[in-house]
């Protein structure tokens, strides 16, 4: 009678995500050719929990006119920033049977400009990435460039961002497969970031497994060593590799439809709280995120069971 049960869960679990995807998840990335009003961003896109890029958004920002790699060099090249270096770009993710962190180095921005631009050589790749509002924290003097908040947003969401984040590396660096708890609002400035994206309704079909944490360590030779953290609990993170995946490990993500879709210069991507992603960039990309802390209600609720379910019933 248990098996019974557990058999009828699991395929409850499989059916859900198709019946989800059929009632609330565009085929592809909606556009909007202008910011919505508070009103329709929060009854159209982030009560429904749905994606949207948004044109014209950004086109008061001085800094869609400014920022170059040029510019930064001349304004805040002299500064020193956190900067996550890795041996093959990937910071934060599955590496065999470890979660391994990026080494963080902290580097005058003219350094990471003369990698970006071939004058120097450094060993690794490196991304400017540290995400705890790193923007106004290591980069004040950029901050007359661009709006500190998103108005219609903040007004949406009763509140103003929990962080403000500048990003800026090399096309090598990718951010592995995750889900953050916040309503993000990631702008791109120059260059352009590739998404891949799953609806919180895939996770039946989304491996998680449990990792001892690491953390890579350069090497005065300019080698790579992977450390653990001794003291940390493992850490739960998806092994898979959505542009490479190992069906023949996880069968399962066969059955998830990733939404793929690139966001330009000038545009600005509404990835909503709970949803999966993978991001890729042209080389030197800039951009700025804001992240608002999503409301834990309902749909988080749902979510958390979602969850809970996916691993009792043992698809991950």
């Amino acid at each position: 009678m248990a098996a019974a049960a557990v058999d009828a869960v699991r395929r409850a679990l499989r059916e859900f995500p198709a019946a989800a995807r059929e009632l609330s998840v565009p085929l592809a990335v909606p556009y909007l050719d202008e910011p919505p009003t508070p009103l329709c961003f929060y009854r159209d896109w982030v009560c429904p929990n749905r994606p949207c890029i948004i044109r014209n958004a950004l086109q008061h920002w001085p800094a869609l006119r400014k920022w170059s790699l040029p510019y930064l060099r001349a304004v805040v090249g002299s500064t020193e920033v956190s900067v996550a270096v890795t041996p093959d770009g990937y910071a934060d993710a599955v590496r065999g049977d470890r979660f391994v962190m990026p080494a963080e180095r902290r580097l005058p921005l003219s350094c990471v400009l003369d990698v970006l631009e071939g004058q120097a050589r450094h060993p690794g790749v490196l991304y400017v990435q540290k995400q705890c509002s790193n923007l106004p924290t290591e980069l004040p003097q950029l901050l007359c460039d661009l709006e500190p908040h998103v108005p219609w947003a903040s007004e949406a969401l009763g509140k103003m961002p929990d962080a403000v984040n500048f990003w800026l590396g090399d096309a090598a660096a990718v951010t592995s497969l995750h889900k953050d708890h916040y309503e993000n609002l990631y702008c791109v400035v120059s260059g352009e970031k590739h998404f891949l994206l799953h609806p919180p309704s895939d996770r039946p079909f989304i491996p998680y497994e449990l990792y001892t944490p690491a953390t890579y360590q350069l090497t005065e030779e300019g080698t790579f060593k992977i450390v653990d953290e001794e003291a940390m609990e493992k850490v739960p993170w998806i092994p898979l590799d959505p542009l490479a995946p190992d069906l023949s490990r996880y069968p399962s993500y066969s059955k998830a439809q990733a939404l793929r879709c690139t966001v330009r210069a000038g545009e600005l991507l509404y990835l909503p709280a709970l949803w999966f992603h993978h991001v890729q960039q042209s080389h030197g990309c800039i951009a700025v995120n804001f992240w608002y802390d999503m409301e834990y209600d309902l749909k988080y609720s749902y979510f958390q069971l979602l969850d809970s379910l996916t691993k009792a019933a043992g698809l991950h």
